[in-house]
Parts: structure tokens; sequence; C-alpha cells
């Protein structure tokens, strides 16, 4: 077995080694640059190799952080419902840079990710009937604020499902 760590190993055979197992990584889903570095990096492929082979895959067309990203903001937001925050969040933990961030999350319309809100909260709504109205107010709240939504937004959102007043804040 090759061991890319090996400083006696055929260079050559070290990208090819390096290419396979980003070309893997690529089949299970689309990844990001830096999914791919940190990837090589576990199985101890040098920095320098790493970087090789992500350029090539790069200049190839078979890895494209923009491209990552905007999937992931499309299925992450769409079938989770996460907030931009959230969404920026995850994707630095994957290695996108945050000019690329930046771009992907200014196309998110804002009246889309109200209205996912108002989706969750909906799907929400069966497991809080029956309950104290403030104990409904704070759940669904609270389920908002995990998917990142501000705290304003979430308010707004849930008085509108459930159709109260409007209180001021401190007294929820």
């Amino acid at each position: 077995m090759l061991d890319p760590a090996d400083p006696d190993a055929d260079p050559r055979a070290v990208v090819v080694a390096g290419r396979t197992i980003a070309m893997d990584r690529l089949a299970a889903r689309d990844r990001s640059r830096g999914e791919l570095l940190e990837a090589l990096a576990r199985r101890k492929f040098p920095e320098d190799v790493a970087t090789v082979v992500v350029d090539q895959l790069q200049s190839e067309g078979l890895v494209d952080d923009e491209r990552f990203a905007r999937a992931w903001v499309d299925q992450r937001g769409r079938t989770k419902g996460l907030a931009a925050s959230v969404l920026r969040m995850e994707l630095r933990r994957k290695g996108v840079a945050d000019d690329v961030i930046d771009t992907v999350l200014d196309d998110v319309d804002p009246g889309e990710e109200r209205q996912a809100a108002h989706r969750l909260v909906q799907r929400k709504l069966r497991s809080v009937q029956g309950l104290d109205p403030s104990v409904q107010v704070r759940r669904l709240t609270a389920m908002l604020a995990r998917k990142g939504y501000a705290p304003q937004v979430a308010f707004d959102v849930v008085r509108e499902e459930l159709g109260a007043e409007a209180e001021p804040l401190e007294s929820m």
C-alpha cells in the first residue's frame, strides 16, 4: 500500500492516489475545495500534493466552491429551513471562502427565508397544540432560533402563525 508521507514514494503515484481519493469523494456528492484538502490531509498526503490534486480538479471544473455553496444553500435552506446565518456557518466549516459565501448568500431572498420560517412553524404547530400560549410561543421561537432566525423574525412569524395579538416581547 502506498504511503503518501513516505519521501521515497513515487511522486506521480502519490498524486494519482490523491486524485483517486478526491474523485471517490466527488462521486458521492459535490465537495468544496476545503473538504477535499481536509480529506487528503486526514489520509496523510503532504499539503503540496493535496493542493496540486485539488488545483487539477478545479481546473477541470470538477471542484467549484461557488457551485458547491449554491447547491448547499439551496438544499439545506429548502429541506431544513435553515436561515442564512446558519448556512454561513456551515459553509465556513466546509472551507468555503468568505467572499464566495457572501456572493451566494446575497442571492438568498429574505421573503423566501421568511416563508421557510412560516413552513417550519406550521409543521411544528401540531406538536404544541393544547399547550399554554406562552409555552407555544417559547417552543416555536426556540425552534426558529436553532435554525438561525433572528429573534424579531422568529417572534413575528410565530405571532402571525398563532394569530396572536402583538404583545411586548418582554412579557414573553
